[in-house]
């Protein structure tokens, strides 16, 4: 690009800049010296490839979604919690934004992933375990007890019933005297990632994309501000995926709800900016922040170029980022502190619009409130004492991170291909409903092959730590330490005793004929195309549980096994 171009773009982006809100902070050095917004080429000074690399807030958006950066906002503090049950939970929650969070992400348990209630048979030994247990409305009313939804931002990390579990989340602001019309935040819901890497779906694919399709359609129409997708690749990091890999599997099952949207004749500017992200923020600090500044290049020019989006909004990858759990070791507990940090100043200098900060003993338990407490201060320290929300992208056009940008970007690009090599369409029959990369993508389930190639960059990883190529402190290299055991959070077995005999409780005084008849509504929905959210709904306000929910939907569908792979 030639210096004429670069100063005109920079002229831009000086207007945008100017006409932003920003935080009333200091934005100088720790030594008290200005810093200016932004930094580019010097003045007068050609940049080959600058396009590639932008101003913050014009496309390609490598530089991040804003021209402000931080300078105008600064990324939502929200740490994933839950365990026990609902009441316990609230507690946390309320520590968490006493201490300064700015918002909310559930942590469910087991029973409540897979879409049982807590006294199925199954949920034997799991309620309360690895999050917290919600069966019903009365539940998510005790989660959010004393905590306005109406201003806070809630985000919940489920997939396979996660439609039911938003219905809850929308009764119980209904209970609040909330307009569910005013309600911000994130639903997970992304089932392409279950099958990847998670493993937890309750049907076969079709049935679950008919669900998510019927919530876009309803919060596109009724509940603007919502994201009610979460695209989520840290799932398929943390299974031992690369980089790349991570990067580009999400971003492909992205596009495959991009083309179910389509396919639902829904608007791309009015559905695409109710798509958000998730991402895992690893250890190799400089990789990670090449893979964010691509990641929402990536999407700038696929959303444009071949889904046709116009808008900046829709054409924009929002991402929320959580440290990388699989990095934390037994070992040396306390060393998950630094990785942690590491960790999370990535996600940062890549952008990120919100962070979970993992506690240094959650490779042993859930975490303790003093750990959870040195997580959430670990973010505020970033956040006010290190001066890295001055600038906007701080890193940008330094030689080593816009190469390592390139790189992801074109590997990412190549596994694009082999996924859309994958399809059972061609280029004649690309208007098909379910659209050339869905069609990919689940070939690519059908085949095993995700799993597979996730399963080979696991093993190479595990090889190069085993022969000491890699290296993990405390584990395959300075083993001597002086730490004394951790005091980790256990959960009461005496927490699933109460969960079940509350929920027999709560059936036993419920209206029997009005759960049944909302059921049942539900069921005709199914069977004749017509939108499922509203009868679910219905149900959902007489009581009825999750497990009856998904119970009926297992009956009518039927469930899903996996092809055996060796």
């Amino acid at each position: 690009m030639d210096a004429d171009e670069i100063e005109a773009g920079r002229r831009r982006w000086q207007q945008r800049y100017d006409k932003a809100r920003k935080r009333d902070a200091d934005f100088t050095t720790l030594s008290g010296d200005e810093v200016e917004p932004v930094y580019g080429p010097p003045a007068g000074q050609p940049y080959e490839g600058f396009e590639r690399i932008g101003w913050p807030g014009e496309y390609p958006y490598t530089r991040g979604l804003h021209p402000t950066g931080y300078r105008g906002r600064t990324w939502t503090i929200r740490q994933f919690a839950g365990f026990g049950n609902a009441r316990q939970t609230n507690e946390r929650y309320r520590m968490i934004l006493e201490a300064g969070g700015g918002g909310l992400s559930v942590a469910f348990d087991m029973p409540t992933l897979m879409g049982y209630d807590s006294d199925d048979g199954k949920s034997l030994g799991e309620v309360g375990h690895c999050g917290v247990a919600i069966d019903s409305a009365a539940d998510m009313d005790v989660l959010f007890d004393g905590i306005p939804l109406g201003e806070v931002t809630t985000s919940m990390t489920i997939s396979g019933p996660a439609v039911p579990i938003f219905c809850m989340y929308l009764v119980a602001a209904e209970r609040q005297g909330v307009d569910p019309g005013v309600l911000n935040g994130t639903l997970q819901t992304d089932i392409f990632k279950e099958y990847i890497a998670q493993k937890e779906w309750l049907f076969a694919p079709e049935p679950h994309l008919r669900l998510i399709g019927d919530l876009m359609a309803y919060c596109a129409a009724n509940i603007p501000a919502y994201k009610p997708l979460s695209v989520s690749g840290y799932h398929i990091r943390e299974a031992g995926a690369t980089a790349a890999q991570e990067l580009a599997y999400t971003l492909a099952d992205g596009f495959g709800y991009v083309e179910l949207g389509l396919s639902r004749g829904l608007d791309v500017d009015v559905f695409a900016p109710g798509l958000s992200f998730f991402f895992d923020a690893h250890l190799d600090f400089f990789e990670e922040i090449a893979k964010f500044r691509a990641a929402r290049r990536i999407w700038a020019r696929w959303m444009r170029d071949r889904y046709g989006a116009k808008t900046d909004k829709a054409q924009w990858l929002r991402f929320h980022t959580q440290t990388a759990g699989v990095s934390l070791t037994a070992q040396q507990p306390y060393n998950n502190v630094v990785r942690t940090a590491v960790e999370a100043l990535s996600a940062v200098l890549g952008g990120t619009n919100s962070l979970h900060t993992n506690a240094l003993d959650e490779t042993l338990a859930l975490p303790s409130e003093q750990a959870a407490e040195i997580a959430l201060r670990t973010q505020q320290v970033l956040m006010e004492e290190t001066g890295v929300a001055n600038v906007a992208d701080p890193l940008g056009g330094s030689w080593y991170v816009e190469a390592l940008t390139d790189r992801i970007e074109a590997q990412a690009e190549a596994i694009f291909q082999q996924i859309l090599d994958k399809s059972r369409l061609d280029k004649a029959t690309a208007d098909h409903p379910i659209g050339p990369m869905t069609s990919g993508i689940l070939r690519g389930i059908e085949e095993g092959w995700f799993t597979g190639e996730i399963a080979e960059a696991a093993f190479q990883y595990q090889q190069a730590l085993e022969k000491g190529e890699k290296r993990v402190v405390g584990v395959n290299c300075h083993p001597g330490s002086v730490t004394p055991e951790l005091e980790i959070l256990r959960v009461s077995h005496e927490v699933e005793r109460e969960q079940v005999r509350v929920l027999g409780a709560r059936k036993a005084a419920r209206d029997e004929a009005a759960v049944r008849a909302g059921v049942d509504a539900m069921l005709d929905a199914a069977r004749s195309g017509e939108n499922m959210i509203p009868p679910m709904l219905t149900a959902i306000r007489a009581e009825a549980t999750l497990g009856e929910i998904c119970n009926a939907l297992r009956a009518e569908w039927g469930i899903y096994r996996e092809t055996a792979a060796f």
